[in-house]
């Protein structure tokens, strides 16, 4: 899974650490972040079914507005990844400065729009009795302070671009110890503390995302070659910030496409009922764990394209991300058939629910389907983004996910009755016309001429270099 070094790359290439190397770090942070939902999945089901399923429809809102809140984050990692392959260190730690300013910002902005139009979001979505009372609790703790998690986005983004993905993995796994602890001691009440259920959730949440945001400050701060200044946090580049926005864009608005679908396929069974609502959430925290490996490979390639990419190594980068699909499709294939093999005492460790269990282990079978075409997305949109080609991938987003998929949907739950398969069966339709698409995107090469910088000439870049230094 390694890619070959360029003779011209410096020590901190990230093209000279491979692929391997890159992305287990990366995989295992995923996991800890990933198993953060699950346990409150899990330790909510002790509450109630109703409390889990209300959780899973304000975490879809919640995600989107994280997906919001990355268009600096992503836009900015692709940028930095560019300039560092360029060997451009000091803008590369401007732009890292200016994007913390621009995400704190926007992050605030989207937690006051939260608490001001929650309540009026949740009414419309089906919720009653105890399941609205329980999404509006956990809405105005973790919405509230959902700016942390958009300063985490860019801290953690820009240390993995960095190259330092362990740095960044060992500061999740101590967010996700932390949280799991405070839900031990705030959901069911223990040692004396009070038994707050789904506010205590939603506080351990927001503790641990504290202490992780302050940790990857002082961490990013050690490892970077050349520091951010203060002047850098309140001096605006136009054009680097046309540049953070022409990849930061386009990326988080086919994010938002594809899960504000997903909210309307959440729409659709809303109609189903709660064993429907709940076995979608029980589904969705299972899959995670399926598609993780082809996630964190996509977004190991996506270091290493960009650095080569901002290198002029188009061949390097074409190779590596070919490569990195064929691995991602045989790990996610063996994950999938495990998981399918296992699929009913697996669920049976969230519910006893006889009626969740079967539909839950129905969905998972389909599964197979929809994560090998999600496979090729997760690999490829990430390379053609980190060689700033992003806005393709939105257009064909919305080609395949509105006007494809949501349609199909809501013929096959409605008009076919096939409940939450047919919800995913229409989302595996909408992966593989995307994936395929895709694919052929990056052979074509067309994204050899998207490029956000070139590398400086050679007497130009040896001060640079010695300043870095």
């Amino acid at each position: 899974m390694d890619v070959a070094a360029s003779p011209n790359a410096g020590p901190n290439d990230a093209s000279n650490l491979g692929l391997f190397r890159l992305t287990w770090p990366i995989f295992l942070e995923l996991l800890l972040f990933m198993m953060m939902g699950t346990a409150d999945t899990l330790m909510l089901s002790g509450v109630s079914d109703d409390a889990v399923a209300s959780v899973g429809v304000v975490n879809q809102y919640v995600f989107i507005c994280i997906l919001i809140m990355e268009v600096v984050g992503h836009g900015a990692a692709i940028v930095v990844a560019q300039y560092l392959g360029a060997r451009r260190q000091a803008e590369a730690a401007r732009i890292s400065a200016l994007a913390v300013t621009m995400n704190l910002a926007l992050g605030v902005t989207v937690s006051a729009g939260l608490l001001l139009t929650g309540d009026a979001i949740l009414g419309g979505m089906n919720l009653q009795g105890h399941m609205l009372a329980y999404a509006k609790t956990y809405l105005h703790i973790v919405g509230g302070f959902l700016f942390l998690q958009a300063l985490i986005n860019v801290f953690a983004g820009l240390l993995r671009t960095y190259g330092f993905t362990r740095a960044s993995m060992f500061v999740s796994l101590g967010m996700n110890v932390l949280h799991i602890g405070g839900n031990f001691l705030l959901i069911a009440g223990h040692f004396g503390f009070p038994a707050m259920g789904v506010a205590g959730a939603a506080l351990s949440t927001v503790v641990s995302r504290a202490v992780a945001l302050g940790v990857f400050v002082y961490v990013l701060y050690r490892v970077m070659p050349v520091k951010m200044r203060a002047a850098d946090y309140v001096t605006f580049s136009k054009d680097h910030v046309r540049k953070i926005l022409k990849v930061g864009l386009p990326s988080a608005f086919e994010q938002a496409t594809y899960q504000g679908c997903q909210t309307v396929f959440l729409y659709y069974v809303t109609f189903l009922g709660p064993v429907a609502m709940a076995s979608r959430q029980y589904a969705h925290a299972i899959s995670q764990y399926v598609f993780l490996c082809s996630l964190a490979i996509g977004l190991g390639t996506s270091i290493i394209v960009g650095r080569m990419v901002g290198a002029r190594r188009a061949d390097d980068a074409f190779a590596q991300a070919l490569r990195s699909l064929k691995w991602g499709l045989v790990i996610t294939v063996a994950v999938d058939v495990a998981v399918i093999l296992i699929r009913v005492p697996l669920v049976s460790r969230f519910t006893e629910n006889a009626d969740i269990i079967q539909m839950t282990a129905q969905v998972i079978v389909i599964g197979l389907v929809l994560e090998t075409g999600r496979c090729f997305n997760l690999v490829l949109i990430n390379a053609l983004r980190a060689a700033g080609d992003a806005t393709f991938t939105v257009y064909m987003g919305i080609a395949s996910m509105v006007c494809m998929s949501l349609p199909l949907g809501y013929y096959l739950v409605f008009h076919l009755g096939l409940g939450l398969a047919g919800v995913w069966m229409a989302v595996a339709a909408d992966e593989w016309v995307r994936g395929i698409t895709m694919w052929l995107r990056w052979r074509s090469r067309a994204w050899e001429k998207k490029a956000l910088v070139a590398p400086p000439e050679e007497p130009q870049a040896a001060p640079v270099i010695a300043a870095a230094a």
